[in-house]
């Protein structure tokens, strides 16, 4: 008797992985704390957070990712209400099919007093084991909507009344390849 031969591998399908982004607008005042990272032919700014690891607690992300990227003890801040989710569905370069990526945005207020604790700089980790360095800028947040922000929240970030407006709704359009193309 002969066995089958074994199934061929599994191609990789994009955007059959889900990964969980948290990040949050810390605002002192008027002014929002955004990393700027500087790269071979482009620039972009991001809200600090990052990943949400394999069985976190979204509020222990969270709070891990402002105090590795800002230094900043969520407790010494208020808010942290849920601003904006971001579904994105972006091809990108590398060995592996791209994620699909839930961002979760939220929003936080810190005094004068506090920001002026706050880490300038951003080191982050690269696979090679190097660091990227990133500026942390504080911006006043209704001059954003022409920066190259990602996830894409500047427009939405500028039209905001004020820095605790109420938003009627929480999810912004997806970020896909058909309106963005990976730098």
């Amino acid at each position: 008797m002969t066995s089958a031969p074994p199934p061929p591998p599994a191609v990789p399908i994009p955007f059959s992985r889900i990964k969980i982004r948290t990040a949050a607008l810390v605002f002192c005042g008027d002014e929002v704390a955004l990393i700027r990272r500087d790269r071979p032919g482009s620039t972009h700014y991001s809200p600090p957070g990052g990943n949400v690891e394999d069985g976190e607690d979204l509020t222990c992300a969270l709070r891990r990712e402002l105090a590795e990227e800002l230094a900043l003890d969520i407790d010494r801040a208020e808010g942290g209400d849920l601003l904006w989710v971001v579904d994105q569905r972006v091809s990108r370069p590398g060995p592996t099919p791209p994620p699909r990526k839930l961002h979760l945005i939220h929003r936080l207020h810190i005094t004068p007093a506090v920001r002026a604790t706050l880490a300038v700089e951003e080191r982050d980790e690269q696979p090679d084991g190097s660091h990227e360095i990133g500026v942390i800028e504080w911006i006043d947040y209704r001059k954003v909507a022409g920066l190259p922000v990602f996830p894409p929240i500047g427009a939405a970030l500028a039209a905001l009344p004020g820095p605790r407006a109420a938003t009627a709704d929480a999810a912004l359009e997806a970020v896909t390849d058909d309106n963005y193309t990976w730098v």
